[in-house]
């Protein structure tokens, strides 16, 4: 595996890969790397000829008060494991290779951003779109690898790629899960041991969810109600969002039907962790 850290490198790498008619798969990350982005890696290495993973703290879409100085960095924990699931260029970029001058073009998205995590991280998506968007310029892969744990961004992408045509396919992979049913995350580091057994409740509040409605409760507002007892009973975190709306769309609903996401966010005294479940009902 290689480490590249100039974009011009990174491009000339890619257009000899293409001269060749080989296939190239992305899996975007912010490092930090966890089982979840192994998986998404192992995925792309069955169905690309070149895997390229992009390490890259995006300032762009952490707000004032965010975590952007404290997220989680090890790069030379992260080469070791992408080597091992034989990525073969690591993209490694600085703030300042990506972001050479103030971004005098910007890039706003409406549709799908007003609640969930949209609604308490303004500005975070259109942190977002413009990072996705200069990697897969960058990269112009044929497959990009995202987790279902982040659906809302999952679901803004997807609207990316419609809007802009990249012609690009978007692979989404199921949530990957520590044994007591927490998605793992690289912010999972800075719970402490009291928190971290109470952030199983957060999956558990999902699966009561999808229990009730299986039983054949309709009502989104009685589901929720439920959710939100265990998260307050259970943990000492804060709630931010527990919701239930339509997906991809993003839309709330007045009954549950059709394709549908359960997603919430617990603030805990220095994490905030997000999960989800979308299920057809």
């Amino acid at each position: 595996m290689k480490k590249v850290t100039s974009i011009k490198e990174m491009q000339k790498i890619i257009k000899d890969f293409q001269r060749e008619g080989r296939s190239i798969g992305l899996i975007p990350t912010m490092g930090y790397l966890h089982e979840g982005h192994l998986t998404l890696a192992k995925k792309a290495r069955l169905e690309n000829d070149i895997v390229v993973m992009s390490v890259f703290v995006n300032p762009l879409q952490f707000g004032e008060e965010e975590d952007l100085a404290t997220y989680p960095r090890d790069l030379e924990r992260d080469m070791e494991l992408a080597a091992e699931v034989k990525v073969d260029y690591l993209f490694h970029p600085t703030a300042e290779e990506m972001y050479p001058q103030m971004q005098e073009i910007t890039m706003n998205v409406g549709a799908r951003t007003e609640r969930l995590c949209g609604a308490s991280r303004p500005g975070h998506f259109d942190g977002v779109v413009v990072v996705v968007s200069k990697l897969f310029n960058i990269i112009q892969p044929e497959r990009a690898y995202f987790g279902k744990k982040d659906a809302q961004q999952f679901a803004v992408i997807d609207l990316l790629v419609k809007n802009f045509n990249f012609p690009i396919e978007l692979v989404a992979v199921d949530t990957v899960r520590e044994s007591d049913g927490l998605a793992k995350s690289s912010r999972n580091v800075h719970l402490t041991a009291g928190e971290r057994k109470e952030a199983t409740v957060l999956f558990a509040s999902l699966q009561a969810a999808e229990a009730i409605i299986t039983e054949g409760e309709k009502n989104p507002s009685r589901i929720i109600d439920v959710m939100k007892t265990m998260l307050n009973e259970k943990t000492s975190g804060e709630i931010d969002y527990v919701e239930i709306l339509s997906y991809p769309e993003l839309q709330p609903i007045e009954e549950v039907g059709g394709v549908i996401i359960i997603a919430l966010a617990v603030k805990f005294s220095k994490a905030r962790l997000i999960d989800n479940i979308i299920i057809t009902a």
